[in-house]
């Protein structure tokens, strides 16, 4: 048996997220679904990070053991005839460590999310951007990001995990490496991009991130905000939650 290690894009439109869950679909499930009536067996997938239902990916990435004489060209092949459009295996290859985890291996993940800021909707970036209204002050956007570069407790910004008695809390704190807006060239002159890179997330984490920024270019809140909003670690402070459509697992990187 050998690790390989799999890049799949997909839109998670119509599913029920990343990971298994019982009587749904999910990225994950139909994946491992495909694999194992293909080579007839049981298969280990761990992938790099979950999504919520309705969330993108296209860098996601995807570990597993294989017998060690698949033809991983011919498996990305009917894998994507089984799973396309909506899932496809973009890449597919033979890991260099042995020992290769998808999850525990990665350094970083890297989303990208997307904002529709103009008066009427566009029905080409419909699935894939969140429809904003009001006109949005990109500059004040952009600088808000600011406080979040480094090392911090993202309570104010993170849906908190379910603790069981007599466990400690989880830990929120995480490291951003980046995050900027930018106004993405194109035919859709209103389309804004929000990008990210973070030793990893907690859950709602960018979205939530996305919403505040978003009260930022409104102006219902001032970019200087966004800093008090991090260090007092309170849910409450923060913007809505961004709708999931606008979201994708843009990239994870390995060193």
């Amino acid at each position: 048996m050998r690790r390989a290690r799999f890049t799949v894009a997909y839109d998670g439109t119509e599913l029920s997220g990343f990971a298994e869950q019982p009587g749904v679909r999910t990225v994950l499930g139909e994946l491992r679904g495909s694999i194992e009536r293909i080579l007839q067996r049981q298969s280990d997938l761990v992938g790099a990070g979950r999504t919520d239902a309705g969330v993108h990916g296209w860098g996601q990435v995807i570990s597993l053991s294989l017998p060690e004489g698949v033809d991983l060209e011919n498996l990305q092949r009917r894998v994507n005839r089984m799973c396309g459009p909506q899932i496809a295996i973009r890449d597919i290859a033979w890991a260099a460590d042995p020992d290769f985890h998808a999850r525990f291996d990665a350094t970083y993940r890297q989303y990208r999310y997307h904002v529709l800021s103009q008066r009427e909707p566009d029905p080409f970036v419909a699935r894939t951007a969140w429809h904003v209204t009001e006109p949005l002050h990109l500059p004040s956007m952009q600088l808000a990001c600011d406080p979040l570069i480094g090392e911090h407790d993202f309570s104010s910004f993170c849906r908190r995990p379910k603790e069981e008695p007599g466990e400690q809390p989880a830990s929120l704190r995480r490291r951003v490496y980046s995050a900027d807006w930018k106004r993405v060239p194109g035919d859709t002159t209103g389309l804004l991009r929000f990008e990210i890179r973070a030793n990893a997330f907690c859950h709602q984490m960018v979205r939530s991130i996305v919403g505040t920024l978003v009260d930022v270019g409104r102006g219902k809140l001032h970019a200087g905000d966004v800093r008090g909003i991090l260090v007092q670690r309170d849910r409450q402070l923060a913007g809505q939650v961004a709708p999931p459509h606008g979201l994708v697992l843009w990239e994870v990187g390995y060193d």
